[in-house]
């Protein structure tokens, strides 16, 4: 009897921003986002209490699209849920990331270790992505700890992880690697923990190779724009540091991912956390950008020459030093609405935030009409998808979205 050969995935890669999109990872918003009240949504990053199941839909409507236009949709949970029932090493690594003992002290800490090592892995992805309270401890208390009379019993054991829906801030691909990023604030610190574990232990990312590493220095997913084969472009501002850039810009140099690094200060403000919250791109010679940065936005090009030695140049604007490294004339430029306020408002709702799927073909938010016609009416096919409630966290399509294949440019 004959049998047939089993086709072998594709190697992951990507090596730009707009080639056509195969495989990417998302996270579909789950019981994390019912632990956010008015007393912790600040703290834990969002901007209003989202309405979950509306959320949820939201987040379908967009792996529907996806989906729609053939390409491979992972979830974050299920390789997570996967790799939890697959490595004991695997699930070691995210309880020890989760149970901070010097929060909950080390007997507390022990016991809690003990019982999660024997939950279910689908529970027990529940709890690292959900967090727990100490109303959910599952085993009672001696009457001697400190740590448990002197909480309330809403307050968490485990911090959840609502932000986790953003997957570009966790890890990103250069090439066939991946970069385990390290987040800036506290209330993401362990997502990186959650993305780390599954490509380090699950079945589908075995081989994969690290491109950096994620106790270098801060640096995130969102400031980092591959604008062409071998021409990386990272924000520095509110979430990425200049030692996270150049960290990174030093590791794509000794891995020959890159020859060029350009360095992008932006503002360090809520509107502007990452790079890609003002500018993204469309198509191969062409952005969306807002228009208040356009000409202010500056960057040091840092670039490994052919001998080995790496040099640096500038602030020089940031459009001109792009198009120079990427071998263009210039980058088109799409602004963000039609007048300055318009512009301020869409910006503010990601209106800059747009995932392509192939060279002029982008996912954006719908409420951001002027931005989405303006690229129509350039050309660029606009798939537009709701996101009212997914983005009380401020991210857009692109922050929703890890690629791990695209097609060459």
């Amino acid at each position: 009897m004959e049998t047939k050969a089993v086709p072998t995935a594709r190697p992951f890669s990507v090596t730009s921003e707009v080639g056509a999109l195969r495989t990417v990872l998302l996270h579909r918003p789950g019981d994390e986002l019912r632990r956010l009240t008015p007393r912790n949504n600040d703290q834990l990053l969002f901007d209003a209490i989202p309405w979950v199941e509306r959320a949820q839909q939201e987040h379908d409507t967009f792996a529907g699209v996806l989906r729609g236009r053939g390409v491979e949709v992972l979830l974050l949970e299920d390789l997570l849920v996967e790799t939890l029932a697959a490595s004991g090493a695997g699930r070691s690594m995210g309880i020890t990331a989760a149970v901070d003992a010097r929060r909950i002290g080390h007997a507390l800490a022990s016991d809690l270790k003990t019982h999660l090592r024997g939950v279910p892995a689908p529970e027990l992805a529940g709890i690292l992505m959900a967090g727990m309270t100490f109303d959910e401890l599952p085993f009672g208390s001696d009457g001697t700890s400190l740590v448990r009379r002197m909480h309330h019993g809403t307050d968490f054991v485990i911090d959840p992880l609502p932000n986790l829906l953003f997957t570009r801030d966790s890890s990103f691909w250069v090439g066939p690697k991946v970069a385990i990023t390290s987040l800036a604030l506290p209330a993401r610190a362990r997502e990186t923990s959650l993305t780390d574990l599954v490509y380090a232990f699950h079945p589908r990312f075995r081989g994969v190779r690290r491109a950096y590493e994620s106790h270098t220095a801060p640096m995130e997913g969102g400031d980092v724009l591959l604008l062409a084969p071998g021409v990386v472009a990272v924000g520095v501002g509110e979430r990425t540091s200049p030692a996270g850039a150049e960290a990174l810009a030093r590791s794509l140099f000794e891995d020959n991912l890159a020859h060029t690094v350009l360095v992008v200060p932006i503002a360090q403000n809520r509107a502007t956390m990452h790079l890609d919250t003002v500018c993204t791109m469309v198509a191969a010679d062409a952005v969306v950008m807002y228009p208040a940065v356009q000409d202010s936005l500056h960057a040091f090009t840092i670039r490994k020459e052919e001998d080995g030695t790496v040099g640096m140049r500038g602030p020089d604007p940031f459009l001109p030093a792009a198009a120079q490294a990427m071998g263009i004339d210039r980058l088109r430029v799409f602004d963000t609405g039609r007048d300055r306020v318009t512009a301020e408002r869409e910006q503010w709702d990601d209106g800059n935030n747009t995932l392509a799927l192939a060279p002029g073909v982008v996912v954006a938010y719908e409420r951001n009409e002027n931005t989405n016609a303006r690229l129509s009416d350039a050309g660029i096919e606009v798939l537009t998808i709701p996101g009212s409630e997914l983005g009380s966290g401020r991210g857009g399509p692109r922050c929703l979205s890890c690629p791990l294949l695209r097609d060459e440019v």
